[in-house]
């Protein structure tokens, strides 16, 4: 029987994203085949830990080197020299890039980039500076992974990489998990009120996810019956609240925090809501679709191409809120055509996103990457 791999994920933050539940989906995959050791740049933050199997050995260890800090070549060869204890590095975004460059500069292990997309310091424009260092850095790596076409394009135009160089990997969710209907009491402070409709959301309650546009938006509604339930957490919180307070809707939000394991609640929504400035391709969208869902969204990133094409009416522009609030009416004033989009939407999940391909294509990827393709399997497309 082979060792186990090694494996370095080397994360901006550890946190509670849509990138992180990913690499945790993947490791609990992978089982015994790999072992894990864990770094981020912003050490605290380590709250997606909690979702990794307890079966799978992973360790968070407090003396690896900083990904972060001036890129000197001392701090790039300290670092580099980190690297080369593991079978296989796994990097992901902009703050973790200074892995890629040591690697690049003086070597280490194969390595494989992720990128995710932005916060909103790139929301709109990209930095050239970042550009350039990704551009010199990136040779580096064995392959650039991404979930979006947006991404994609970004990756051949602004980082100069060719298209054997980039591999796109969308986004997967256990779609079949979704069908049950959901638990009771799962979500803090929610009961269902006669005759509502419930609106709700799922995000890093962070700048570029823009939720007070959201409840702008819902403020706006004619459905005044209707509630709003924003499920996350962030630096942002207080301005939603705010927000809601100034439009007149605070009795009518809900915001419970975090939440785990979203196929015990968000059936409890009626209309899912996605309101950034930038996305990529949204792990929450391809859940909310999995549970037969309608979205209103702002059409950023692949959202216009991810729902299904009863849905894409809904998809709006990002500067019209007066479009995402008629969009909201519609499914609010008709439960009917809820039914139906959500059903079109389950379906597309089914077909395009279901979570054994994503797992497939990241454990070919990763055993091309180590010479051992079939290292996280124990027979081909059967996982450990």
């Amino acid at each position: 029987m082979a060792p186990p791999v090694r494996i370095l994920h080397c994360h901006s933050t550890f946190s509670l994203g849509g990138k992180e539940a990913r690499a945790v989906r993947l490791m609990n995959a992978f089982g015994d085949k790999a072992e894990h050791v864990v770094v981020s740049a912003m050490p605290a933050r380590l709250e997606a830990r909690a979702a990794i199997d307890r079966r799978i050995k992973v360790d968070f260890p407090a003396d690896a080197p900083p990904l972060t800090g001036n890129p000197d070549p001392v701090r790039l060869w300290r670092l580099s020299r980190y690297l080369r204890h593991f079978d296989l590095v796994l990097t992901y975004n902009w703050g973790a890039f200074d892995a890629v460059m040591a690697n690049r500069l003086f070597g280490g292990a194969p390595l494989i980039h992720h990128e995710d997309g932005f916060n909103e310091d790139e929301a709109q424009v990209l930095k050239s500076r970042r550009n350039l260092y990704r551009r010199a850095g990136l040779p580096g790596a064995f392959r650039l992974v991404v979930p979006s076409r947006r991404l994609e394009r970004i990756a051949l135009r602004a980082w100069g990489q060719t298209p054997a160089r980039v591999v796109r990997i969308g986004n997967g969710v256990s779609v079949g998990r979704f069908t049950a209907p959901p638990e009771p009491e799962t979500i803090p402070g929610f009961e269902r009120r006669s005759g509502e409709v419930v609106v709700g959301t799922v995000a890093g309650l962070r700048q570029v996810k823009n939720l007070p546009r959201l409840v702008r938006a819902f403020a706006a509604m004619a459905n005044k019956q209707a509630r709003l339930v924003i499920v996350g957490e962030g630096p942002e919180s207080e301005r939603i609240a705010a927000e809601a307070r100034v439009a007149g809707i605070a009795s009518r939000l809900l915001m419970p925090g975090f939440l785990a394991d979203p196929v015990r609640w968000i059936g409890h929504f009626d209309i899912f809501a996605l309101s950034s400035d930038s996305e990529q391709f949204p792990i929450s969208l391809v859940e909310a679709m999995a549970a037969g869902l309608p979205a209103v969204a702002t059409a950023v990133g692949d959202i216009p191409e991810m729902v299904s094409q009863d849905n894409r009416p809904l998809i709006v522009d990002p500067l019209d809120e007066a479009a995402f609030t008629a969009a909201l009416d519609s499914l609010a004033d008709q439960p009917k055509l809820r039914r139906a989009v959500g059903a079109a939407n389950r379906s597309r999940a089914a077909a395009e996103f279901d979570e054994h391909g994503m797992i497939t294509a990241y454990a070919g990827l990763y055993g091309e990457a180590i010479g051992r393709p079939e290292a996280f399997t124990k027979s081909p497309g059967t996982f450990a």
